[in-house]
């Protein structure tokens, strides 16, 4: 079986890293799947549903802004997708077996997990497992960011989620940081 893994969150100024990992049926109707960055909020959220509804295992780990600072993103990232892993190892390792699993992870890198595990560029719009971990990384990231514009709604991390766009970052200019923020993340005007 293979175990897609990826993350969404590495390029944001404020908030969590997440990671998610899944493990698709042969049978999943993978045209609804696609690059999460290029789908629609509304083909995002029916694709997350039928990946909860019918994938055979799934995880999402986080990495918060904290360990993101302390770590640097890509370490912080990795740590997410192992906790994602981890999650799918511990809720499904008797029915399941790491023997029969093999991971593939969109990008250069590869978490430290136990079972063979490999990474590859553009995994996020070939393989359909990691296609699917795209989608509930962003997903659960969303609403994540969302939960956060309850907190602090000054900055607005319903629109934007954290990224750095112009509106994002004139807030912070203007109040400074954010509890959430990634502090080692440049985010003055250049």
């Amino acid at each position: 079986m293979i175990c897609g893994i990826d993350e969404a969150g590495r390029g944001p100024l404020a908030g969590p890293v997440c990671a998610a990992a899944v493990i698709l049926p042969k049978d999943f109707p993978v045209e609804i799947l696609g690059d999460s960055k290029k789908l629609s909020e509304k083909q995002r959220n029916y694709a997350m549903q039928a990946v909860y509804q019918r994938g055979i295992a799934w995880g999402i780990g986080w990495a918060s802004a904290a360990e993101i600072d302390c770590l640097n993103i890509l370490k912080a990232s990795l740590l997410a997708m192992k906790r994602a892993f981890e999650f799918i190892q511990s809720a499904c390792a008797s029915p399941l077996g790491a023997q029969n699993i093999e991971a593939v992870v969109d990008g250069l890198y590869v978490p430290d997990i136990a079972v063979p595990c490999r990474a590859l560029v553009k995994a996020d719009s070939l393989v359909p497992s990691v296609m699917a971990a795209s989608i509930l990384a962003k997903t659960a990231r969303d609403r994540m960011m969302l939960r956060y514009s309850w907190l602090y709604p000054e900055y607005h991390y319903e629109k934007h989620k954290g990224y750095p766009t112009r509106e994002h970052r004139e807030i912070l200019l203007k109040l400074g940081p954010s509890p959430i923020q990634r502090m080692s993340f440049r985010y003055k005007k250049e």
